[in-house]
Parts: C-alpha cells; structure tokens; sequence
C-alpha cells in the first residue's frame, strides 16, 4: 500500500531507504565515489567518474548532513569535496574536466571540456557544502561564478554560453537552456549559502530569459537547442530523443523543474531587483502544458518529450521526470492552495511509488518502457546517483507542515 505522502516521515523515510542503497557501497577509499550501480547495488564500473556525480554525490551529503546530522555524512562529504579539487579540477586552467578515470589513486583525463552544465553543478556543490557547515566552500563558490562569468557568460543575450574546450581558447556554437537552468538552480543555492543578493538576481535573469524571452520563440514552451545567436535550432539532435543531456524535442520534466524553480526564486522575491509577479503565473502555466501534453492516461506516469506538433517523440518514462514534477506539484498546491496541484502530486508519487520505487534494493530506476516494463538492470549510471529523487523530496519538505 502507498503510503501518506504529505507526511514528512513518509519523505524522510524514503530519503533513508534511498540513502542506504548508497552509503555501505559508494565511497572509494582511494578517492571519490563509485558512479555505476546495477539494481541490487553491484558496482559495474569502478573506474569511470564523471562531473555531474562527482558533484551531485556532494549535494546528497550535504543535504543529508543538514537534514540528520550523522557524522558519517559530514566525511562523505569533505570525501567528495577533496575528489572534486583533486581530481576534476585543472589548478592551471581553473577548469573542471567532464569525465576522467580513476585509478590507483591516479586521474586520466578522458574528456577534459568545459561544461557549463558541469560547472552549474560545481557551484550547486560549493553552496551546498557551505549551507552544511563547510566553510572553505565559501571561496570556491565565489571562484567558480567568477570562472562562468569570465568564460560562459555572454551579457548581449542575458544567458550562458554551453561549452568550451579544455583551454578555454574554443567555444562551441551551440546553446542551451539545460545549462542555464541548472545555473539558475545553483545561483539560487549560492544565494541562500552566502545572502549575496547578486546570485539571486543572475538567476532570476536567466529563469526570465528562458521562459519568457526565449519561449515566445516556441509557443510560449521551452525549446532545448539554439544557434550561437540564441535562435532555435529545430533541428539539433533531431534524431535523438533520447540524450541524456541534449535530447530533442521538448522536455516535460524541465517544463516542471522550471516550475519548481520560478516558485523558490518567487519564495525570495524581496530580495529580486525587479517585479517578481511574473513568477507565479509562468509557474503554473509550465506545469499544467506539461501534464497537458505528457501525462500518459493509459499507463501513468510523463512521457520523456515531445514534438512540437505536440505529438509524443519519446515515450519512455524517466525516473527523474516523475522526481521533478512531484516536487513542482507541491510547491504550486502550497502556494496556491489550489487542490487540482496535491490532486497531480498524489497521481505522480503513487505511479511512481508503483513503478520507479525499488523497496528491495532502495534508490529508484532509472528509466521504463511506456508501458512501465524494465528496460535495463542499471539502477544508477553517471549522472543519476537519486539526486533529483531525494532532493524532490526535501524541497517538498520545505512546504509541508507536521
């Protein structure tokens, strides 16, 4: 049976039951964290690590740290913390490479471009640490806006370039919104690390530019790919709906983590330079286009993406879909009070609950076929680590009473 999920226990619990798939098996004494995890936790590459869990492994500690108070989360994360300086950070460049492998106590390098994507989830990192009591992560939050600033930021759009080559000599043509909405998230988490009212005000600049600016390009809808001028590019990965970081087609779990995220900026609107009303109405409209046009009515659960004749493009069911839009759910049904929000919220975590939950092993899968069948025993390959899992569920904490 489902459980009650607007009460906090639930959601600690599963936070717990999602954090003991990770911590007897994910810390690798000679540095950082294991990456690749098969469904009953087996590390199916030891070797092989990668920014975004690098980064998004110091967020979950941090988090936990915060949340529970265990010791054991506070060494997992200075673990983490050491690995991302040591490791992924180019001292002579300022860089952060995208992939490496790790061996004997020894990195080489396998892709060493610049992300802004990565460094998005560098500085989500830092600000994290800080908020959990590391106070070294205060300089190196400063460090790391100062380098997307130097190199990714381009103040004639508003927005930030995507990627650079290990020198930072070459920048790529492409654009993104993927790399500008995780930049939001993470200057909205410097923000509330440091009180600096700077991060927050970038960040509303980007969430405006992204959703206003650049969506009445599209239907008033968030278009992936652009051209270097930030025009659309229909045809970027065209016949790959299915990219873990660049898919074509529009994307409903970034329509609602975009949701989510105008709400946490609406949340310090007192301290944005300009009128924050916007923020509310885009909020809701996004989520609602994307339940509208991705809520499987057969099966449950959101279809990954679709076309802009509104058809389905990818109709595979991502656990982080789910993750994001559970979590805009709620903070539209706190702000509104509006029943229909915790009426989506309640459908979303009992599919998910049914399906994307594994309560043998912990931690959720990764991805099923459209009818909700197992494609793959790999739990958790780079990048995933249930970062969107268990961070859906603390920030749905932040509007639940007891």
């Amino acid at each position: 049976m489902a459980p009650d999920f607007r009460s906090r226990d639930t959601l600690l619990d599963h936070i717990r039951h999602t954090k003991r798939f990770y911590d007897p098996r994910c810390v690798d004494p000679s540095g950082g964290f294991h990456h690749f995890y098969k469904d009953d936790g087996t590390v199916y590459d030891a070797q092989t690590r990668h920014l975004v869990s690098s980064t998004r492994f110091i967020f979950n500690y941090a988090m936990a740290l915060r949340q529970f108070g265990d010791p054991a989360d506070r060494q997992r994360l200075l673990h983490g913390m050491d690995f991302l300086r040591v490791a992924h950070r180019n001292p002579a460049t300022g860089g952060y490479c995208w992939q490496l492998r790790w061996a004997d106590g020894k990195a080489e390098v396998t892709d060493a471009t610049n992300h802004c994507y990565g460094l998005a989830f560098v500085l989500l990192a830092y600000s994290h640490a800080l908020m959990a009591g590391v106070e070294k992560a205060r300089l190196y939050i400063a460090e790391t806006f100062a380098l997307m600033e130097r190199h990714f930021w381009e103040p004639q759009h508003g927005l930030y370039a995507d990627e650079a080559s290990a020198d930072w000599s070459q920048l790529a043509p492409y654009r993104g919104q993927n790399a500008n909405m995780h930049a939001c998230e993470a200057l909205i988490s410097a923000f509330e690390a440091t009180g600096d009212k700077a991060y927050l005000q970038r960040a509303e600049t980007l969430a405006r530019n992204i959703t206003v600016r650049q969506a009445a390009l599209c239907d008033n809808s968030v278009w992936e790919h652009y051209h270097q001028d930030w025009s659309v590019d229909h045809d970027y990965n065209r016949h790959d709906s299915s990219n873990i970081f660049r898919p074509w087609g529009f994307q409903p779990g970034h329509l609602t983590e975009w949701s989510k995220l105008l709400l946490i900026l609406e949340r310090h609107q007192a301290h944005l330079a300009g009128d924050g009303a916007w923020l509310l109405p885009r909020a809701c409209a996004l989520f609602l286009q994307a339940m509208d046009k991705a809520w499987d009515a057969q099966h449950g659960g959101i279809f990954y993406g679709f076309a802009p004749d509104g058809s389905i493009c990818d109709g595979h069911k991502y656990f982080w879909v789910q993750a994001e839009s559970l979590a805009a759910a709620a903070l539209l049904g706190a702000r509104t009070g509006e029943a229909a929000y915790w009426d989506w919220y309640q459908r979303i975590w009992e599919y998910s609950w049914t399906h994307f939950v594994d309560h043998r092993h912990g931690a959720w899968y990764r991805i099923l076929s459209p009818s909700n069948g197992k494609l793959t025993d790999e739990k958790s390959p780079a990048g995933k680590v249930d970062y969107h899992t268990m961070g859906a569920c603390y920030e749905v904490l932040n509007v639940l009473k007891d």
